[in-house]
């Protein structure tokens, strides 16, 4: 299934189908504020597992992030944050950023290790936070792999349709997206530390 938006215009029937899918256990791709990303149940093992072998990894060494809706929605998957760490996700999103915090203990649950941190986005894309939301769950996710093909092709909805299809079970095409990676920040110890330089402009 493939349901083109475009201007952040879609309806509920769409968010109700891609919960369909979710809840099946299934792999969808949806638009972020960065790239074109994987997305799945963060409590499937079965999806999870078939999200790692999309992206030609075992679940156990995987560095998948999780969509939020909101920063309470955060705060079951990383263990206490600090002040001056809550106002920096706070000042920041929505946005281009994934931060790194430490895990709570559900995260090893969902990565089958000892996994002791997680990245955690609240993009600034209407549908994935409409979507997460709707779920009530956060999403598992991961940006689809960069082959050598050019970069425009993977903001283009339809291209990255017709490469990925046989493999998922939908996709939700936002049109041209901007390719170009979230900032990643990891927010573990007394200081922060941009550990890679994206699009998100960091705002203390």
């Amino acid at each position: 299934m493939f349901f083109p938006i475009y201007n952040n215009g879609f309806d509920d029937r769409i968010i109700d189908s891609i919960i369909d899918v979710l809840e099946s256990d299934g792999v969808v791709i949806i638009p972020t504020d960065t790239f074109y990303a994987f997305a799945c149940d963060v409590n499937s093992l079965k999806a999870s597992r078939r999200l790692a072998e999309l992206k030609g990894k075992k679940l156990e060494k995987s560095d998948f992030s999780i969509i939020c809706s909101n920063i309470s929605q955060v705060s079951l998957y990383t263990k206490p944050i600090s002040n001056d760490f809550f106002k920096l996700l706070k000042n920041n999103t929505p946005g281009a950023f994934t931060f790194v915090f430490e895990a709570s203990n559900l995260v090893p649950k969902i990565f089958q290790n000892k996994k002791k941190s997680i990245g955690i986005r609240i993009p600034d894309c209407k549908f994935a936070t409409e979507l997460t939301k709707a779920f009530e769950k956060p999403l598992l996710v991961s940006s689809i792999p960069i082959t050598d093909k050019n970069f425009e092709d993977y903001s283009n909805a339809e291209l990255v349709w017709e490469e990925w299809k046989s493999k998922i079970e939908a996709m939700v095409g936002g049109g041209f997206l901007n390719f170009e990676p979230s900032t990643v920040v990891k927010c573990i110890g007394d200081e922060y530390e941009i550990i890679r330089e994206g699009c998100g402009e960091l705002r203390l």
